[in-house]
């Protein structure tokens, strides 16, 4: 197993991209974290890898509150004793257009999407450092690289994760720590389905138009946790500030 004895964080992990990732990581040797803010639907995902022969555990979290970020790490060290892989993957969406979007939803949007990864960061790289190095995986989206319609909060949000991603890759290299981010096109998850019903379109149509691209089919979420795991294992050893693209030839 390529992730035996590593200990792993997975923010926003109850659900979609984060439970796949979840039992992926779990599936090749780490033990797990589940942080959500969802703690039922964490503890549901912790003891799917338990189940399975795993180690887990659910923490519930604000993961935009720094409060609870320390919290996180502190319960983490305390149970698993080191982190050595975070996929911060906690993310929200607002369909909306500069002149719809309020400022209490830019905050919000950009609180989950930006401000999360900075405060695991801020608390995780030297618990790291301490350890000689570690595999940090941000979820950004093909539309963080090239931008979307009706998403103005969201697209700016996952540009600021790209190249917050490479900013992270220079400052902590020396360290041992390499830092990349996953890039998914439209993915078949609930968030998904809540766009549609955000921009008032019918389901079916929506989910037709997301497939609309090269490979003709949306991505699941066990195709992207499989990119997660490749990042976090030793097999992208000489990986880091890269911004990998899994988006069925949408080509971000």
């Amino acid at each position: 197993m390529r992730l035996t004895n590593k200990k792993a964080i997975v923010t926003g992990g109850a659900g979609g991209i984060g439970r796949a990732s979840s039992l992926a990581l779990a599936a090749e040797g780490a033990s797990v974290a589940v942080v959500d803010l969802n703690i039922e639907a964490a503890e549901g995902v912790a003891a799917e890898i338990r189940e399975a022969g795993g180690v887990a555990l659910a923490v519930a979290a604000d993961v935009s509150d720094e409060q609870d970020i320390e919290r996180v790490v502190a319960t983490v060290l305390a149970e698993f004793g080191g982190v050595d892989v975070v996929f911060n993957n906690a993310g929200i969406i607002r369909r909306t257009t500069a002149v719809e979007t309020t400022v209490e939803e830019w905050d919000r949007v950009f609180g989950v999407n930006v401000r999360s990864i900075f405060l695991m960061c801020k608390h995780v790289v030297p618990v790291m450092e301490s350890a000689g190095g570690g595999s940090i995986i941000n979820t950004g989206s093909g539309w963080g690289l090239k931008g979307g319609g009706r998403a103005l909060s969201y697209c700016a949000s996952k540009g600021a994760v790209v190249n917050m991603t490479r900013a992270l890759a220079i400052d902590h290299g020396p360290a041992g720590i390499r830092v990349n981010s996953v890039n998914p096109g439209d993915v078949n998850t609930g968030m998904l389905r809540d766009e549609a019903r955000q921009l008032a379109q019918d389901t079916s149509s929506f989910l037709a138009e997301a497939a609309d691209r090269p490979l003709r089919r949306m991505g699941e979420p066990e195709e992207v946790a499989q990119a997660v795991v490749w990042l976090a294992s030793d097999e992208s050893s000489y990986v880091t500030g890269s911004a990998m693209v899994v988006d069925g030839g949408g080509i971000a």
